[in-house]
């Protein structure tokens, strides 16, 4: 039975979305059917800007360390790079242009103007390897690169087809960016027309097919999926001030930027929908929970997503109340699951905040379900409801038919918002989206009598570490590239902290010898940090096998995962 916030919110949303409401759609014909699209979103992420920071021109918009912005004041930087990267660098429409740097107010007002450029914004794992990062340019096709000095060393001696051009942080933007100025160009240069139709975006995932796949968008796909999330918001708003719960008026909205913009859920929910909402953003370049809570209590943030590790450090600090953090009313989760038992811990430490919980994926522009405060308390172990009025769930089974509503079976999302593709990758294109416009999510779950969706397993064969998705092919395949590795296989071990932590076992090759600290260390070199795996056990005799011949993952998980919790235990 609906509870009374789901009947209240479902009221609300079916007067946003009435003929002449802010939030009516209209049908667009895309995957080969009509789907509903937002009528009053800009066509355009450029056109996006223009609107959003002339209307907020003067409230401040980024706060990276001494740095203080305006929207106004970043627009106009923006639009100034865009000029350089066309006239000083040949930017044309359609180009791929990455951007390899940590976070940063420079990161942002470079990927603002690779877009008005008519660019695509390429966002490059800033956590990758060299070699990582040279296979992700080399992918894309990017002919420029805005790089910060680490990602230019580690891409030193890496073949790739780019032109690195540097990008400074913790100064300002005219020196930040100075050498994308450098050959001339700036707010005077003509800029290219876009439509909702060109090129905007390129992500990078990890899917279960081991190299990282570019997932592309439109700026009509990328739009939508920012004013889905504003609906979203509109909608809780809406509710809260016909209660006269809402914030105080002139309070402006505020989160903390402690999440990698290359990930959708920064970029989207958090960076871009920051547009719409005139909230400000404060920018943190490393995760630390006393520091995130010193600036929420100095900046006022009022809302706060991570990955859930980040809000249950936050609960959990022993100088937790050392810090006034009763301006921060939400604290969101996305990019992993969120342990059931972490929302009552939350909520009990937290008592002025709710947490709430949103899913979606790189493919979808983070667009997908939300669950919210006092229903994801009465549900904590659901990720929420179909986000209206876009959002369309479906439920598949292995040969991607549809099952009958409440039947477990492979999530689907099906909108507007969706990627249109893998770059270059034709193959994973039509493995991942069916004739109907289906995106296989790889997740396996069913919803409830009210909608609500539980996620109950996962059908890739990926690890979730904090938020990161890992490969296990890929890492084996690392693995394998050790001369001295005969048999490998990767699986995911029980974190506290992360969630899931990459593990591996592991057979030399005969009369070879490889110790596990001299394995890591060759990992290293190859693959980022995160998915080095913590724990290489090596084996002496063959890997247990299936039928199919594929070594049996599900057998070795059974067997060294009491191994490594009795590790932990001794250790602790």
């Amino acid at each position: 039975m609906a509870s009374e916030l789901d009947i209240a919110l479902n009221s609300v949303m079916d007067r946003l979305t009435a003929v002449g409401g802010p939030l009516e759609t209209v049908p667009f014909r895309r995957f080969g059917r009509d789907l509903p699209m937002l009528k009053f979103a800009p066509p355009t992420l450029v056109q996006y800007f223009d609107m959003f920071c002339a209307q907020h021109g003067a409230a401040e918009f980024l706060v990276d360390g001494e740095i203080r912005l305006t929207f106004a004041q970043v627009h106009a930087a923006a639009r100034t790079v865009a000029g350089g990267l066309v006239a000083g660098h040949g930017v044309r429409k359609g180009d791929r242009v990455g951007i390899a740097a940590r976070n940063s107010a420079n990161w942002i007002i470079a990927y603002m103007g690779v877009l008005m450029a008519g660019g695509c914004a390429t966002l490059l794992n800033g956590w990758w390897s060299g070699e990582e990062l040279a296979g992700g340019i080399d992918l894309a096709g990017c002919g420029l690169v805005l790089a910060d000095a680490p990602r230019a060393a580690r891409l030193e001696g890496q073949p790739h087809p780019a032109k690195l051009v540097i990008l400074a942080h913790d100064c300002p933007w005219e020196q930040g960016l100075a050498a994308l100025l450098a050959n001339g160009g700036g707010a005077d240069t003509p800029l290219p027309e876009l439509t909702g139709d060109d090129l905007a975006t390129i992500l990078y995932t990890s899917g279960s097919t081991g190299q990282s796949k570019g997932a592309y968008s439109d700026h009509r796909g990328v739009v939508q999926g920012i004013m889905s999330y504003a609906a979203q918001s509109l909608m809780v708003l809406t509710h809260l001030t016909a209660k006269g719960e809402a914030p105080a008026e002139g309070v402006q909205p505020c989160s903390l930027m402690n999440v990698p913009l290359f990930h959708v859920t920064a970029e989207v929910p958090l960076f871009l929908q920051s547009f719409a909402l005139g909230r400000k953003l404060v920018l943190m370049p490393k995760w630390d929970a006393e520091e995130a809570m010193r600036l929420i209590e100095k900046e006022k943030v009022t809302y706060f997503v991570g990955v859930p590790l980040m809000s249950f450090e936050i609960a959990t600090h022993p100088n937790r109340d050392k810090y006034d953090l009763t301006s921060c009313v939400s604290f969101a989760a996305g990019g992993a699951p969120r342990p059931v038992d972490h929302v009552t811990r939350l909520r009990e430490s937290l008592p002025h905040a709710f947490p709430l919980l949103g899913y979606g994926l790189t493919e979808t522009n983070g667009v997908g379900c939300g669950n919210f405060n006092e229903n994801y308390l009465a549900k904590p172990g659901s990720t929420g409801t179909a986000s209206r009025p876009l959002v369309e769930l479906g439920f598949l089974d292995d040969d991607g038919r549809e099952l009958a509503r409440g039947a477990t079976g492979e999530i689907a999302i099906r909108s507007v918002c969706n990627f249109l593709g893998y770059w270059n990758n034709p193959e994973a294109t039509e493995a991942a989206v069916t004739p109907e416009g289906w995106f296989r999510t790889g997740d396996l779950g069913y919803v409830d009598e009210d909608g609500y969706l539980f996620i109950v397993d996962r059908k890739k064969d990926i690890i979730i570490r904090g938020g990161e998705n890992i490969s296990c092919i890929e890492v084996e395949q690392a693995i394998y590239a050790h001369p001295d590795v005969a048999e490998a296989s990767v699986f995911g071990v029980p974190d506290e902290k992360f969630g899931e932590l990459p593990a591996a076992v592991y057979l030399a090759k005969d009369g070879r010898s490889v110790s596990e600290a001299e394995l890591q260390e060759f990992l290293r070199l190859h693959i980022a940090p995160f998915k080095v795996p913590v724990r290489l056990w090596q084996e002496h005799e063959s890997l247990p096998r299936l039928g199919t011949e594929k070594v049996d993952k599900r057998a070795l998980r059974a067997r060294f995962q009491p191994r490594w919790e009795a590790e932990k235990a001794a250790a602790a």
